[in-house]
């Protein structure tokens, strides 16, 4: 996790696309997540928006609140991004990340450059490419809370949960659902086969992974991520707190040490009140050594 604000990215495929994904699950969510993170990524290395590699984390759905196909992408996308020679991090606008037409845009046609290479054999409608793709971006929050928000949310979600389903009996299922247009609670009355028919198209393919990692989070990139931490915490803003005060060592070595606590970091250096101090460990006069 990465100490800085966080955007929540949501793209959806049009409806003419749904049968050829459900009918290839396993190729067509893939190529789906694919297609999202490469998008995202490439539209952010532009100076223009980022300038620089950002963190993905992609997570697919295949349902609405109504439990029908609608098959869509979840990512949280890191606000900033690292440059390409590994010395720079580029931070992000405030509100703004990528533009959203651009974005749909280019998912849409990587969409059909992965579709081709990976199942040259599928027969995709022509209106699929010439459909405008639906994308969202939201500004989610900062720091790694937003990130555990996120995770909440979205990440071991499934199609419904037990809360939902208010009434069941041998004649079928009712259970809430939000509205899309008016924002309220309704409810939905199907019968056992048909609720059943609607959960279980949800099921995804055994061992397929719905969580995918780009970018900065791919595990390729762990040692990028670290770096790019550190650095993080050397630019982050001093404290405006009071110093703490110098503890005075002990002339015990041992009791020094145990007694000495790493103070919180990052922390104002007590000497020239500018740079920044990075705790190691305290050396008593007993254990001090020089040339």
């Amino acid at each position: 996790m990465l100490p800085v604000p966080h955007f929540h990215i949501t793209v959806t495929v049009p409806a003419e696309l749904r049968a050829v994904l459900r009918a290839h699950q396993r190729d067509g969510y893939a190529v789906l997540m694919q297609a999202t993170a490469g998008a995202i990524i490439e539209l952010a290395r532009d100076p223009r928006f980022v300038g620089g590699t950002v963190a993905v984390l992609a997570v697919l759905h295949t349902w609405d609140q109504q439990l029908n196909f609608h098959p869509h992408v979840h990512c949280l996308v890191s606000g900033g991004g690292v440059s390409e020679d590994g010395t720079t991090w580029h931070p992000a606008r405030r509100r703004f990340l990528l533009p959203v037409k651009a974005l749909a845009r280019k998912v849409r046609g990587k969409v059909r450059t992965l579709l081709r290479q990976r199942r040259p054999d599928l027969v995709v409608p022509e209106a699929v490419w010439h459909t405008n793709w639906i994308a969202h971006v939201t500004a989610w929050g900062q720091g790694e809370q937003a990130v555990l928000d996120y995770l909440a949310r979205y990440v071991f979600r499934i199609a419904i949960t037990n809360a939902r389903i208010v009434g069941l009996d041998d004649a079928g299922v009712t259970f809430e659902h939000c509205d899309r247009k008016t924002r309220r609670r309704r409810t939905c009355r199907l019968s056992g086969e048909e609720f059943m028919r609607r959960f279980l198209q949800h099921v995804l393919p055994r061992g397929f992974h719905k969580i995918r990692y780009f970018g900065l989070w791919h595990p390729a990139h762990c040692q990028h991520t670290a770096l790019v931490r550190q650095m993080l915490q050397l630019q982050a803003p001093p404290s405006a707190g009071p110093l703490p005060e110098l503890a005075v060592p002990s002339p015990d070595p041992i009791q020094a040490e145990a007694a000495a606590a790493p103070p919180i970091e990052p922390r104002i250096c007590p000497h020239c009140h500018q740079g920044r101090l990075i705790f190691i460990r305290t050396l008593a006069r007993g254990q001090a050594m020089g040339p």
